[in-house]
C-alpha cells in the first residue's frame, strides 16, 4: 500500500510540501495490518526494523508498572495520521507497549525506506523530526494537565486535544469523533480511579458541554469547554511555516 494520506496531511497542516516531497512520500512501500482491541501492535523491548502509522482507529502507549502485575499507565494516544513509534527508528528498542485502543489499523514503514529518505530528502527529515518533537510536546503538555487541573477540567483538555488532532487531518468534523476508550483506560490516562472518572463525564454532560454516548464523543460547547481546560493548541503546531 501507499502512505496514508492523514499523514501527508498531518505534514502539509505544518508546512508547504514541493511536488517532490509529496511523490516521495506516496513512494514509501507500505505493509497494512488491523488489530483488535488491546492487542499489541509494536512490543516492547525488540530491536525495531519498521515502524508505524496510524491509518484508522488510536493506539496507546502502555508502560506496565516494574513489582505490580497487571497495573499499567498509559502515556500517549495516536490517532490517524501519527507517526506512533518514529522514535524507534534511532532507538535500540522501546520501554513500552504500543497497543490497539478498540479496532484499528496501521501502515507500517521498514527502515531501510526512512534511512533512503534522511540520505535523500534533507525536507522531509526535518519534518519526521519535527514529528517527533510534536510528540515530546503532548507529553509535556499531559504533564501540566495533570499537574495543574481537576478532574472535570482534565479530561476535558484531553477531549479538546484530542478533537483538535483529529480534525486537523480530517478525521473528525463538526466536533464530533469516535473514542474508543473504556473508563478504565480513561482512568489509566488521566491518573484517577474510574469512579472519578465516571463523575468527570457526568460533570462535562450535566453542564452542557458534551454529549457522550458509547465510543461516539459531540463537543456541544467549545468555547466553554476548552475555557474549562484551559486548551491552547501551540503546543500542537498546526501554524504552517517553512521548516
Amino acid at each position: 500500500m501507499a502512505i496514508t494520506e492523514y499523514f501527508v496531511r498531518y505534514l502539509q497542516r505544518r508546512d508547504l510540501l514541493s511536488e517532490c516531497d509529496i511523490a516521495c512520500l506516496r513512494a514509501i512501500p507500505t505493509q497494512h495490518a488491523c488489530f483488535r482491541p488491546g492487542e499489541v501492535i509494536v512490543p516492547r523491548g525488540r530491536m525495531a526494523t519498521r515502524s508505524c502509522m496510524m491509518l484508522r482507529g488510536m493506539s496507546a502507549r502502555q508502560h506496565e508498572l516494574v513489582g505490580r502485575p497487571g497495573e499499567r499507565v498509559i502515556t500517549a494516544l495516536h490517532v490517524p495520521g501519527d507517526f506512533v513509534d518514529l522514535h524507534a527508528f534511532v532507538l535500540a528498542g522501546l520501554e513500552h507497549d504500543v497497543i490497539s485502543v478498540g479496532e484499528s489499523e496501521v501502515e507500517f514503514v521498514d527502515h531501510v525506506e526512512l534511512r533512503q529518505i534522511t540520505q535523500n530528502f534533507p525536507h522531509l527529515t526535518r519534518l519526521l523530526w519535527m514529528s517527533t518533537a510534536i510528540d515530546a510536546a503532548i507529553h509535556r503538555q499531559w504533564l501540566v494537565a495533570a499537574a495543574s487541573l481537576r478532574s472535570s477540567a482534565h479530561l476535558a483538555h484531553l477531549l479538546c486535544e484530542l478533537y483538535t488532532r483529529l480534525a486537523s487531518v480530517g478525521a473528525a468534523q463538526d466536533h464530533r469523533f469516535v473514542l474508543p476508550l473504556l473508563q478504565k483506560e480513561l482512568a489509566d490516562i488521566l491518573g484517577y480511579t474510574p469512579i472519578h472518572v465516571n463523575r468527570a463525564v457526568r460533570d462535562l454532560r450535566a453542564d452542557g458541554l458534551i454529549r457522550w454516548n458509547g465510543a461516539e464523543v459531540e463537543i456541544l460547547d467549545w468555547q466553554r469547554l476548552a475555557r474549562l481546560a484551559r486548551f491552547d493548541p501551540e503546543y500542537l503546531e498546526l501554524g504552517r511555516a517553512r521548516r
